[in-house]
């Protein structure tokens, strides 16, 4: 080797070690899976801020990487069988499309226990983690969990006022305790990942669905339904629990340093900031189906009652039937409407 290539060797050498090092130099590289489009809100407001702020945090030393719309293979109820398997390192996925897995969680999914504040819903499976539901996540790390703004009609062609008015109709919900809600009303409840959700519509599969204003902008609900309802101020008729969880074996390969980024940037702040990211995006939601021309049906505090007295036996089937698996239901369902109305204050 000649002094030219000697003395060239030593400055790339001196130089590749003087630069900063890059997303691709990463010590930590995860791969986080979930089922909706990349430019759904889930992803653009929630997912990538919370993954910059670790990335950020930890110096460049973690990178997380997101896949949207099942993009690695399988279907969005085998996200949570991918987290536990390591397939991947994180998910973000609906807890109901895997039944049976976290009955405890599922307390904040019945009718009028979330109401219409998803930073206090929030908040208080926060509170209720540790002492109640963390059991149910083996061979997962949860970085936080969350509910939307709650459940209400989206209805393709028809308005709705009392319970008596859905008796007969066909509508789509993702969750066990929805479909309870459904047929508690006299209708017919068709289960379905969200994305099927528009060619349902459109095809008249089914006459409307029990699910949150966000998710009219990332599937063109505005163009396939033309009401809306919600009950007064805003109350829902029960919502739905998500995760962000991490594989329990690529949680513990990181270094302590590291886990404290992933909990510092996951407490209970976060937690009540991603309640107001939901809301926020369902105000927007709404506000572009009301552009579209579409009718936004708020009931009067009596029919809201009206629904309320129809799907309180929810929460008693739901009661008993966890009772049978050894957990105190009622217990549960006090706990959690005492922490929402705590911290909806």
């Amino acid at each position: 080797m000649n002094k030219r290539t000697l003395l060239s060797a030593a400055l790339f050498t001196a130089l590749g070690a003087s630069l900063p090092l890059t997303a691709g130099a990463a010590e930590f590289n995860l791969k986080l899976h979930h089922l909706l489009p990349p430019k759904a809100p889930a992803q653009t407001k929630m997912l990538e801020p919370w993954a910059q702020r670790i990335e950020e945090a930890s110096g460049g030393r973690v990178k997380i990487e997101i896949f949207p719309a099942m993009s690695l293979g399988g279907k969005p109820p085998q996200l949570i069988r991918q987290a536990r398997d390591g397939v991947v390192d994180l998910v973000w996925t609906v807890n109901g499309y895997t039944p049976g897995l976290f009955p405890r969680t599922e307390v904040f999914e019945l009718p009028f226990i979330h109401t219409n504040n998803a930073a206090a819903t929030n908040q208080a499976m926060f509170e209720m983690f540790e002492s109640d539901l963390a059991e149910e996540y083996s061979g997962l790390k949860v970085m936080f969990l969350h509910v939307h703004a709650g459940q209400a009609f989206q209805m393709v062609d028809m308005d709705v006022r009392k319970p008596e008015d859905l008796a007969g109709t066909k509508l789509r919900i993702p969750t066990r305790t929805g479909a309870w809600v459904i047929e508690a009303l006299g209708a017919s409840p068709v289960a379905m990942p969200v994305p099927d959700l528009p060619q349902s519509l459109s095809k008249k599969v089914v006459d409307g669905a029990l699910i949150p204003w966000e998710i009219i902008a990332p599937l063109g609900l505005q163009d396939l339904t033309d009401y809306q309802i919600e009950g007064h101020d805003k109350t829902r008729f029960g919502t739905t629990t998500f995760q962000v969880s991490m594989n329990e074996n690529s949680w513990n390969n990181l270094p302590a340093d590291i886990q404290q980024v992933f909990m510092d940037n996951s407490g209970p702040d976060w937690w009540k900031e991603v309640g107001e990211i939901w809301t926020a995006s369902d105000d927007f939601g709404i506000d572009l189906a009301v552009k579209a021309g579409n009718t936004h049906t708020t009931l009067t505090e009596e029919e809201t009652a009206a629904f309320q007295e129809v799907l309180e036996p929810v929460v008693d089937r739901w009661i008993e039937e966890v009772s049978g698996q050894g957990i105190d239901g009622a217990a549960l369902v006090k706990k959690a409407r005492e922490l929402v109305a705590k911290y909806s204050n």
